[in-house]
């Protein structure tokens, strides 16, 4: 079973890849499964002593490029075991490949893979976060210490994000909609809102397993719920704060009187460290396997990512929070795309997120 995620990036789909890749190591497929992230910006083919056979893999990630055609790929692609990769049409703007390839491209896809189209309702808060990349130059974070860092940064400074990008990244996605409607048959579609709250139950409907084999949970295949698992891979490079703060769901967003105070411990509540204590060991356990899957079977491009920010960090970090609200607004009113959002509206999203990782 070959599976591709389409996505225009910050809406879930390298969390959900990695997840699909990580489940599937658990039942016979008779042949390998191979995660390739994308598959646009190279790709090698190399005989794993692993597997004990010629596979496809990622080369090392800076010599990540344009270099090989759209032909060249498909037939890297027929390559004899299963692939878990994804499509960012920002990647085939940026290539520049004529319509005739990028279209022979697309049958080959739609013929041989069980396509996924990541999206989002709050095209607020997309846009936001691709304004935060563009400031981090990050797309993701797989390592504490490098969230840790970064995170550092961003609270010290905060951003400020021109309303032009902001407005920019918000017709991005539309665009990409577009494409995807034109070029491809989509199997299921990833909603980031309604099914990252439940990656194991939206994974587990998908018709991606074996005939006739009931999906398992992660905790039958790891020893520790998905929900756990992921929430202490959050918390242990959590420096927000927000774990002691905590959260008024009567507030509007979060009051400037509740954002970071330097002079204050931005540590884990102890309600919370407890948690991660308590489910260290199988923490653990599991990110060692995951850690070989990619560094030593190739398995798996990286690891599992991290949870960037939540809305209410959002709003701590972005200096402008409102002044975006107030243009994404406009251009929703204009283009007729997308909800209208209050500050009350954040406010309680926001309150709900907060509550999935928090335990207080």
């Amino acid at each position: 079973m070959n599976i591709l995620v389409l996505t225009p990036d910050r809406v879930g789909s390298t969390l959900l890849q990695k997840y699909i890749t990580v489940i599937m190591q658990n039942y016979d497929y008779g042949k390998p499964v191979i995660n390739l992230h994308e598959l646009t910006n190279g790709l090698e083919k190399y005989h794993s002593t692993f597997y004990n056979q010629e596979v496809l893999g990622k080369p090392h990630w800076n010599t990540w490029g344009y270099y090989q055609s759209l032909k060249e790929i498909t037939e890297l692609l027929s390559t004899d075991h299963y692939k878990v990769s994804r499509l960012a049409q920002y990647h085939l703007i940026n290539r520049q490949d004529s319509l005739s390839d990028q279209l022979s491209f697309y049958r080959y896809l739609n013929d041989n893979f069980y396509i996924i189209s990541a999206r989002r309702e709050n095209l607020f808060e997309h846009a936001m976060s691709w304004c935060i990349v563009a400031f981090t130059k990050r797309l993701n974070h797989f390592l504490h210490e490098d969230k840790i860092k970064f995170s550092k940064q961003l609270y010290e400074k905060g951003i400020t994000i021109d309303q032009t990008v902001f407005e920019n990244y918000l017709g991005k996605y539309v665009k990409y909609l577009e494409w995807v409607d034109a070029h491809f048959t989509i199997n299921s579609v990833f909603n980031y809102e309604e099914n990252l709250k439940d990656l194991e139950r939206y994974v587990n409907n998908l018709d991606i397993f074996p005939a006739g084999i009931e999906p398992k949970t992660w905790n039958e295949m790891y020893g520790i719920s998905w929900n756990d698992w992921n929430k202490c891979h959050y918390l242990m490079s959590d420096i927000s704060g927000m774990s002691s703060i905590g959260m008024k769901k009567e507030t509007k967003l979060l009051t400037h009187d509740s954002t970071i105070d330097k002079s204050k411990s931005t540590a884990l509540s102890t309600t919370d460290r407890n948690f991660v204590e308590q489910h260290r060991t199988n923490y653990d356990l599991v990110g060692r396997k995951i850690e070989k899957m990619s560094l030593e079977d190739r398995t798996l491009v990286f690891g599992i990512p991290i949870k960037l920010q939540t809305l209410a960090e959002k709003y701590m970090l972005v200096k402008n929070f409102e002044e975006c609200l107030v243009t994404y607004n406009n251009w929703s009113l204009k283009n007729k795309v997308g909800k209208q959002y209050s500050l009350e509206d954040l406010g309680h999203t926001a309150y709900e997120e907060i509550k999935n990782w928090y335990t207080k």
